[in-house]
């Protein structure tokens, strides 16, 4: 643990990838209206808050268990760390990644017919449908509500501090982060990163998986050099390139996959053109610039590409635009502290033992969160800018990126840029079952279902690195994985419950016991609405035969999950 702490600063900046040019300041109102991640609250009087249920996390699982909880007749509160509701749904992730879309019922379900559409849906008109819900169900809404401290005893979650004084105490607790933070302070076990392969024998665990996404976003497997000077070691690497050399094949590590921002853009006449970032470094990009100029051959799709020299850099179109390019709006490397504020290098051969606790206190954990928030920032916004406005981009690509720019109607309130960073990955929960890569490919079967997932197991890059090619020394991306499951799969109930011996009366819907092959198909927003809805029922249910979470009998649950619309079975 300490060895840890004593890295964070370290890691951090090793992760960030600063470039090495001048930066300059903005002089735009853009940047004083930029999102943050987190602001310290006003601590009011103390105030003791009790409840049946308490959901941590307003993501769309938190509001589902929240909203489910209390048509089952309990008192409810839906904790939100921020100003917002509804999570990435709410903050740019409109192209919804469904898989089968008869795998989704229940909430989920009931939710995308009052959008009247399962994708490309406005933002802020999901935010207020995510509202009108929570106030038909009768849900407290508390916003505005950092995190301070768990208390737990006998195996239970007591009540919780709340950063504003508060204190929240309750039956039944509902962990709906991105991060996992309420089970991490309640003592809860988790692990960060990736397994290695010999862990639970999936093809896609570990380094440099070989079976899927070959060759994709790879710089067109062009000899491209990493160095300041190409072809000159001594010149130093690039930015944006890890001078931490990467492990061998099946290795695990403690990385997570890229985040970034899903842009909301436009190419009608009211667009607003990329701007300025608050701290612009246009040497960052250096390695962007090389790719781009370096074979007049390569095809600039502007969108996602599998074909031979072809690449993204970027996604772009009407609506939510995501990351598509091996120098994207991904920003690889950059989010390694954020789940639980450490991070260590290396790799390993065998799993390391979970992690329990917290290593900071949470305030310190969201000022650091606040810096790779800012950080995301400045690097998505500023590669924005680089493509439309710098001289070494080719002048037809510039054109083209110009056509777009952020759409006035959304994120109104944060300079039309999405509120909310893609947590991809955060803390994954380790409990009696772990979901795995089998899962997901039916060659083990969940009995216990809370729900189907169906999207492919996806991960985005988790490294940039130096490597050598036939005899040359250049950049590849490294972590990238898509592989399709054969069918829906169930999740199992005993994945959303901590082991027995840590904790009793908690529901983790979100960061849920996985490996990180498998919750790369399970990480997708209906799928957190589903399994936050079976949270919600079992809550309500443990509470009913005053049992354990794990003791609540599934039969029961499952009686009223079906009830309320949930598909358990293919």
């Amino acid at each position: 643990m300490i060895k840890r702490l004593c890295f964070l600063l370290l890691a951090f900046t090793a992760a960030s990838f600063v470039g090495t040019c001048p930066a300059t300041e903005p002089a735009t109102a853009f940047a004083e209206s930029l999102p943050r991640y987190y602001a310290p609250v006003e601590r009011t009087e103390a105030q003791r808050l009790t409840f049946d249920v308490a959901v941590y996390g307003s993501t769309p699982g938190g509001i589902t268990a929240a909203i489910q909880a209390a048509r089952m007749d309990k008192k409810v509160v839906l904790i939100s760390f921020g100003v917002h509701v509804g999570g990435l749904t709410t903050g740019g992730l409109t192209a919804t990644d469904i898989g089968t879309n008869t795998s989704v019922g229940g909430l989920a379900r009931e939710f995308y017919n009052r959008m009247g559409t399962i994708t490309n849906f406005s933002s802020y008109e999901a935010e207020t449908k995510f509202l009108e819900m929570l106030k038909e169900a009768g849900v407290t809404v508390l916003l505005r509500r950092p995190l301070e401290s768990a208390e737990a005893s006998d195996k239970r979650i007591q009540s919780i501090s709340l950063m504003t004084g508060e204190t929240i105490v309750a039956k039944m607790f509902v962990d709906a982060t991105y991060e996992g933070d309420l089970y991490a302070a309640a003592g809860v076990s988790y692990r960060v990163g990736r397994e290695p392969r010999s862990a639970f024998h999936e093809s896609l665990a570990g380094q440099w998986q070989a079976e899927s996404w070959k060759g994709v976003y790879q710089f067109c497997d062009l000899p491209i050099s990493p160095f300041a000077q190409p072809g000159d070691l001594n010149s130093g690497l690039l930015p944006e390139i890890a001078i931490e050399p990467a492990g061998k094949p099946g290795q695990g590590d403690y990385k997570v996959q890229a985040y970034n921002f899903r842009m909301i853009l436009t190419n009608k006449d009211s667009k607003i053109p990329f701007p300025q970032p608050k701290r612009y470094d246009a040497g960052r990009y250096a390695l962007l610039a090389r790719f781009l100029n370096f074979d007049a051959n390569i095809t600039w799709t502007l969108n996602y590409t599998v074909k031979p020299m072809t690449d993204g850099p970027v996604q772009m179109r009407r609506g939510d635009s995501n990351n598509a390019g091996s120098f994207s709006s991904d920003y690889v490397g950059g989010n390694y502290p954020w789940p639980d504020g450490t991070y260590l290098p290396g790799s390993f051969d065998e799993l390391p033992e979970p992690r329990r606790g917290l290593p900071m206190p949470m305030a310190a954990l969201y000022e650091l969160r606040e810096k790779i928030f800012q950080d995301h920032i400045n690097y998505q916004v500023g590669m924005m800018y680089f493509l439309a406005n710098d001289p070494s981009i080719p002048k037809p690509l510039q054109q083209r990126v110009n056509t777009f720019g952020l759409d006035p109607n959304e994120f109104k309130s944060t300079g039309h840029w999405p509120h909310e960073l893609y947590v991809r990955e955060g803390r994954r929960m380790v409990s009696d079952y772990i979901m795995n890569q089998d899962n997901c490919e039916g060659r083990r079967i969940a009995e216990d279902s809370v729900g189907l997932a169906s999207y492919a197991m996806d991960s985005h890059f988790c490294q940039r690195v130096v490597v050598v090619r036939d005899g040359k020394t250049t950049v590849r991306n490294e972590g990238g994985f898509g592989k399709s499951c054969p069918t829906p799969y169930p999740v199992a109930y005993r994945s959303i419950v901590p082991s027995r011996r840590e904790c009793e009366n908690l529901l983790v819907p979100v960061t849920l016991s996985s490996t990180h092959a498998a919750y790369g198909s399970i990480r997708m927003e209906p799928v957190f609405m589903i399994l936050g809805q079976s949270a919600g029922a079992a809550a309500s249910k443990a509470i009913d035969a005053k049992a354990t979470v794990q003791d609540m009998p599934y039969n029961k649950l499952r009686e009223q999950l079906l009830a309320s619309g949930q598909k358990l079975q293919n």
